[in-house]
């Protein structure tokens, strides 16, 4: 049976009532090019809200006729949306959480491409810039709250974890909403919504009723991660590296479900920052959890840590299995050091600027054929710079898997080929092989096909 599709005009919802002709003759139609394309495909993402599919190109092919456009009206703007999947609408009007992301999509399209990229005040290529440009989204969207205490814990896991995770997640995340902490995670579904859910319940009961639950997602993501329901603060990135940085420059701390790909890609992120001799002695609580059923999982994760990054790396995050109270406890107290922390050297509880951050975690990385050949992996780097590599070539499998232009990439040229060091390809591939045996790399009922392969073991 083929799916309905519902056409409907929406008035603004809680952010970006007015644009500039300027900003909206950029918008008017699919002739003006990247930035009409880029709004259409996170508009439909959010559209795709609790969907099924977690591949960008499937969903731009499901969806062949979708469209949307801005009308500019004398008191303000509206979106004409035609051909919108019907699960977004309930008696034929759009969700209330749907519109405002849909319209969060909209500020952030239009303020990245006009005041970040387009702005000469901002030279991307230097890290300074960088960071800047990730503080100033983050406040226009409203992200930053800087009258109050340290209290946002960041979220980590995959979208595809079975369902004694997801219930775990929703533990966890009550244990910290009863504690009066917010949740920050990657908006999609599985171990980012869980979390949220519990703290829901836990804001509830403490009667909590300016909870934060803030999605992070970028453009190339976003269509496989779709925002869940409970965001209630949205923010679109341009890229993946902005993402990452504006997570470990919000967050005061953060928890790590079981996932896939992604979730690796995030772990070495950040690991790659606190092993940087300059962020030694700066407190960042990361705890690593999941049920009883997880345990293996997080055996592995730590297995891999310590052959490629080492003895150090492992001191910097700590493993509880199983008991929700106990990492809701944890992460409190770490949260009350980083609040020490900070307030003795006279730093923001808003926002990390302590934090150093090299240039080889800012830089976009382009997940080509050419470009995953080239990362060198062996044991002879300084440990951030082989985190930092190890980090892009999990990054581009991320692409591969399920981002459009990875897809097609590896359609057109075939496997993405990495080669290293045999004391680093050999944990990475039994950590892949892991990964896709466990249906860690796709939602449960889509087959696998892989992206890539390791030749050449040095």
């Amino acid at each position: 049976m083929e799916e309905q599709q519902l056409s409907a005009i929406i008035p603004p919802e809680k952010h970006l009532s007015l644009l500039s002709k300027n900003e909206v003759n950029q918008l008017l139609d699919s002739s003006q090019g990247h930035l009409y394309h880029l709004l259409r495909n996170c508009a439909l993402a959010v559209l795709n809200s609790g969907g099924a599919l977690d591949n960008g190109r499937e969903l731009l092919a499901k969806y062949p006729d979708f469209a949307i456009k801005v009308i500019q009206e004398q008191r303000g703007i509206k979106l004409d949306l035609s051909h919108a999947p019907a699960a977004a609408f309930v008696d034929g009007k759009l969700i209330k959480g749907i519109k405002e992301h849909l319209f969060a999509v909209l500020r952030d399209v239009i303020y990245v491409n006009d005041e970040i990229i387009d702005n000469p005040r901002f030279d991307l290529s230097q890290p300074h810039d960088i960071t800047n440009a990730v503080f100033h989204i983050l406040r226009n969207a409203n992200i930053i709250r800087y009258q109050t205490n340290p209290n946002l814990v960041v979220c980590w896991g995959g979208h595809s974890i079975a369902m004694a995770e997801y219930a775990y997640t929703k533990e966890v995340g009550y244990q910290l909403g009863l504690r009066d902490m917010n949740i920050c995670t990657g908006c999609g579904e599985g171990a980012m919504k869980g979390p949220m859910k519990g703290a829901t319940i836990g804001h509830a009961k403490q009667r909590i009723v300016s909870g934060q639950y803030i999605g992070i997602t970028e453009p190339g993501i976003i269509a496989a991660e779709s925002p869940n329901p409970i965001v209630n603060d949205l923010v679109i990135m341009p890229d993946i590296e902005k993402r990452l940085e504006a997570f470990v420059r919000v967050g005061h701390g953060i928890i790590v479900f079981p996932g896939g790909v992604g979730t690796t890609e995030e772990i070495l992120y950040l690991l790659g920052i606190l092993l940087h001799p300059e962020n030694e002695d700066i407190p960042f609580p990361l705890i690593f959890t999941g049920p009883k059923e997880s345990e293996s999982y997080f055996e592995r994760i730590n297995h891999f840590i310590g052959e490629t990054l080492g003895f150090q790396a492992q001191q910097r995050y700590k493993i509880i299995i199983d008991d929700a109270e106990r990492v809701a406890r944890f992460m409190k107290s770490g949260i009350q050091q980083v609040r020490d922390f900070r307030k003795d050297k006279d730093d923001a509880f808003y926002f990390n600027w302590s934090l150093k951050i090299n240039p080889e975690f800012q830089q976009p990385f382009m997940p080509t054929h050419e470009n995953m050949a080239a990362i060198r992996l062996h044991k002879d780097m300084e440990n951030h710079l082989l985190a930092a590599n190890l980090r892009r070539a999990f990054s581009g499998i991320v692409a591969g898997n399920v981002k459009d232009e990875g897809v097609r990439a590896i359609e057109k040229h075939g496997l993405f080929e990495l080669s290293g060091e045999e004391a680093i390809m050999r944990p990475i591939d039994e950590l892949l092989a892991s990964f896709v045996a466990e249906q860690r790399m796709k939602l449960p009922g889509s087959e696998y096909a892989p992206c890539y392969r390791i030749v050449n073991r040095s």
